[in-house]
């Protein structure tokens, strides 16, 4: 990790969009640009928090240890995104893990400015209850899946989200290159069955592969193998 004199992106940055201008010049005043490099932790799991995380460049995944070997993968954030913020409870640790995928650089603002600005924004502060609430419903959402969804459907799920998040390259490819074990984590399941389930899916024209880099070919049946997966109620 190293300072890089950077600017925040104000048009992305989640801090930035949803406090008012005039408060900005507090902001440059006291925030930090941080530079991750690939697999660099930017904080840990069960550590004291210091502050808050906005991506600027690059992207992170923010995990959580999910078994004594194995981690899941909660989101993947890029783009302005907060991280951290889910430490700011009563015990004031870090919930989850953040580590750079690649090449990283964070807005990084001090717990007590953080505190400040949510006291005096009240736009910022009802933003970040609705990320919360956001939050919480897709935490539910994947601990249902996770129960009840075979890999598959999970697979083609997190496909489809990559995607929608990322978007797509010149190519047609999915705008971001994840290692196989990440997708594991994401998935909650073995690199065996991911990587046998990815095959599958190629087989089956849903999807190419060249790489790293995936094509969605057939989106429509990436989705009826989610709507098939999830049980009735």
């Amino acid at each position: 990790m190293f300072k890089t004199p950077l600017n925040c992106n104000l048009e992305k940055c989640f801090l930035c969009r949803h406090t008012p201008p005039g408060f900005h010049p507090a902001i440059d005043l006291h925030h930090r640009n941080l530079s991750f490099k690939k697999g660099e932790t930017v904080f840990r799991e069960g550590d004291p928090v210091t502050g808050i995380y906005f991506v600027h460049t690059g992207t992170a995944k923010v995990h959580k240890q999910w078994t004594a070997d194995k981690e899941l993968i909660i989101r993947f954030a890029a783009g302005g995104a907060i991280m951290g913020h889910r430490g700011l409870g009563s015990k004031l640790v870090y919930s989850v893990s953040a580590t750079a995928v690649e090449p990283l650089v964070v807005c990084f603002v001090e717990l007590e400015f953080f505190r400040e600005t949510l006291q005096t924004n009240s736009a910022l502060c009802y933003q970040l209850m609705v990320l919360f609430a956001e939050e919480l419903e897709n935490a539910e959402q994947k601990m249902r899946d996770l129960a009840h969804m075979p890999v598959k459907g999970r697979v083609a799920q997190a496909l489809l989200r990559l995607e929608e998040q990322f978007g797509t390259n010149a190519l047609g490819a999915i705008d971001f290159r994840m290692a196989w074990t990440d997708l594991a984590d994401f998935t909650a399941a073995t690199y065996e069955t991911v990587f046998r389930t990815v095959r599958l899916l190629m087989r089956e024209g849903m999807i190419s592969v060249t790489g790293k880099q995936i094509t969605l070919l057939d989106r429509t049946r990436l989705a009826e193998v989610i709507a098939n997966s999830v049980p009735a109620t």
